[in-house]
């Protein structure tokens, strides 16, 4: 049974508004002045984040800053870094790669990540974004990244995660052309999987996460970490993992409660 007293003080992040169930953690964006540009501050709550889930794996669901018909402002999951700190940065804080660690750490969560988007994922938005296993999107979903218009290039995993996502061609008109997809391009591009109304993203998000979660659990990190293997580590990792699993309990009790409903 999780132990609810190692869940995280939502209190503690000022870029973030963090949500914690037993088998989901859910983040939302929070720099709504600067359009969840991805500053230095959010980048070390993500480490927080991620700290967190690889000692207590759950599902990670990232969103954005929803509309506000209120105020008139636009959805947003993020606008890209956040420019005023890019422009002071200099070669050797782009040898740290402060974007690119967090995004593969990220990536690299024991449970899936789903990336649910509305509205501007520009920049490194867009890249965290495609660290994520999953993305779910509306019809205002525009995605892209401009960086050589900055004079920089896309260096936090767009120049090799986006072409592995949706093909080589693509991928230049996005990385060299300045090429930003809509919601319904993203969606015929399989850089999404859904697409939904604003009002029905983070119902939708929660129900990918419900299907998630009625696997094994031991199941789905090691299939992920497979998953990730380099081609010619196959089949060999394929089979050594396939021995752990075939010595769970789960395996036994799942495949056994199979054969009754069979009987009935």
């Amino acid at each position: 049974m999780y132990d609810a007293g190692t869940h995280l003080d939502a209190s503690a992040f000022a870029t973030l508004l963090v949500e914690e169930r037993e088998d989901r953690f859910r983040v939302q964006l929070h720099r709504p002045e600067t359009r969840n540009a991805i500053d230095q501050a959010m980048v070390d709550e993500l480490h927080q984040v991620c700290s967190h889930l690889e000692q207590a794996p759950k599902i990670l669901i990232l969103s954005g800053t929803p509309a506000n018909p209120e105020t008139g402002s636009k959805a947003v999951f993020a606008s890209g870094a956040d420019i005023g700190q890019l422009r002071e940065r200099r070669r050797d804080d782009a040898l740290t790669g402060i974007n690119s660690g967090i995004f593969d750490r990220i990536a690299k969560l024991p449970l899936p990540v789903i990336a649910a988007l509305d509205g501007y994922a520009l920049g490194g938005g867009a890249e965290l974004a495609y660290a994520a296993d999953f993305r779910i999107g509306t019809p205002a979903l525009r995605m892209g990244n401009p960086e050589t218009g900055l004079g920089i290039l896309a260096a936090a995993g767009a120049t090799w995660r986006l072409k592995e996502l949706v093909g080589e061609p693509l991928a230049k008109d996005i990385l060299l052309a300045g090429r930003v997809l809509t919601g319904q391009e993203c969606l015929e591009a399989g850089l999404i999987t859904e697409l939904t109304e604003p009002d029905r993203l983070h119902a939708a998000a929660q129900a990918l996460a419900d299907r998630i979660a009625a696997q094994d659990r031991l199941a789905i990190r090691i299939t992920k970490t497979v998953f990730r293997t380099p081609r010619e580590a196959h089949p060999v990792v394929d089979t050594l993992a396939q021995g752990i699993l075939f010595e769970s309990q789960a395996k036994f009790d799942r495949m056994q409660a199979f054969l009754d409903r069979k009987k009935k």
